[in-house]
């Protein structure tokens, strides 16, 4: 076998390439971050290797970072091991007790990994391809939160400007609202509006369901409002209208493609009652290939559920907490997608009611409906087979 072991960076990357019986193939040696280096890298590969499936490749997850090289090492056939940095840093400090970290090193202490076997599994043509998904998804959890920001700052504005507005409608949240206070940006201004273009403004914008009397009760409350006339802030509002309107823009065109490649991918986690395909979607992208678990535990460790231990001697910790390491979207998404599927499959209901019973916290026993969560759905996975819903 021939072991290559790849320290990625930004601009270059560190190499070492040995074989199973410990002779130094290539020395240490860099590559840049461009064809000519990639080509230099299968090139020597290529000059020791018989067969390509006599050779591993390793490197370090380091996000965008290695995807280019990834793709070219998937074009060349050769199979590839990405691996938690963490792992290689405790790898390495157990190899020697000497506080020496390069680049160099880092990538023959990864060459040793391979060689040694320690549990690695190839990264698979299935999980590079669903980098897209992944891209997206994480694409519109970001976009998400930024718009869940913008809307607090809504409410502070509004607070300011116009307070009574806030208990005259179930939610200032809404098109026609955000339609009046963009033209409107104050209860002065409110109170200023001809009745006529304030009511076709709500109408129109609510499509039907508000009219002249919500008009009415506006314009009125508006002319005893407390609210402050402060164009500065009146502006900031308007502003912030425009910039939510133009991320809920962008968001369905997120959630568009994302369900292209769902569509594309039919997984049977959305037969799961409570799933739909965006939530389905960031759970899928995050774990990638179901191949590279042996179990629904390791998917659990993955996203950071698994409970701490600690036990020495005497000494055994209680109570212990989630670790919380691993891909904190995979742990949102898992967590919320179980208390959706807890409110509209019985199975899972029945299951976070059991947990309640015995005295947990909500939050701790959503926790255990999550890793049956994930069993059915590790299940459903790996035999392709839809969810039988309860009757």
């Amino acid at each position: 076998m021939i072991y290559v072991g790849i320290d990625v960076a930004k601009d270059k990357h560190d190499c070492f390439i040995t074989n199973s019986d410990g002779e130094v193939l290539f020395k240490a040696f860099t590559i840049p971050n461009n064809l000519d280096g990639f080509n230099l890298l299968y090139q020597k590969i290529e000059s020791v290797m018989e067969d390509v499936s006599k050779v591993k490749v390793g490197l370090e997850a380091t996000g965008h970072y290695s995807y280019n090289l990834l793709g070219y090492l998937f074009d060349k056939g050769l199979p590839a091991c990405v691996i938690n940095p963490l792992h290689t840093n405790l790898y390495r400090k157990s190899l020697s007790l000497r506080q020496t970290k390069t680049d160099k090193v880092d990538a023959r202490t990864i060459a040793s990994m391979l060689m040694s076997d320690v549990n690695l599994k190839s990264y698979s043509d299935i999980s590079y391809h669903n980098n897209e998904l992944k891209s997206l998804t994480r694409y519109r959890f970001n976009k998400v939160k930024e718009r869940a920001r913008l809307k607090t700052s809504i409410s502070r504005l509004v607070c300011i400007l116009f307070p009574e507005l806030e208990n005259l409608v179930p939610t200032l949240h809404m098109a026609s609202i955000y339609a009046m206070l963009a033209e409107f940006p104050s209860a002065k201004h409110v109170a200023d509006a001809h009745l006529t273009r304030l009511t076709n403004l709500l109408s129109d914008a609510s499509k039907g369901h508000y009219g002249k009397d919500t008009a009415i009760t506006f314009r009125k409350a508006a002319r005893s409002s407390i609210g402050s006339n402060m164009p500065a802030k009146s502006l900031e509002l308007k502003h912030t209208i425009k910039l939510i309107q133009e991320l809920n823009s962008e968001i369905d065109e997120i959630e568009n493609e994302i369900k292209i490649i769902m569509d594309q991918i039919h997984s049977p986690i959305l037969s799961i009652p409570g799933i739909n395909y965006r939530m389905g979607a960031m759970i899928i992208a995050e774990i990638g290939d179901f191949n590279r678990f042996d179990s629904s535990d390791k998917i659990l460790a993955y996203a950071g559920f698994s409970p701490s231990t600690y036990q020495s001697g005497q000494l055994d910790g209680a109570y212990a907490h989630m670790e919380k390491r691993g891909s904190r979207y995979l742990r949102y998404a898992l967590y919320n997608a179980a208390k959706y599927v807890c409110h509209w499959e019985p199975t899972f209901a029945a299951y976070l009611a059991k947990k309640r019973a015995e005295g947990k916290h909500y939050n701790v026993a959503i926790s255990h409906a999550v890793k049956k969560l994930v069993r059915v759905i590790y299940h459903l996975e790996k035999s392709n087979q839809q969810y039988i819903k309860s009757a």
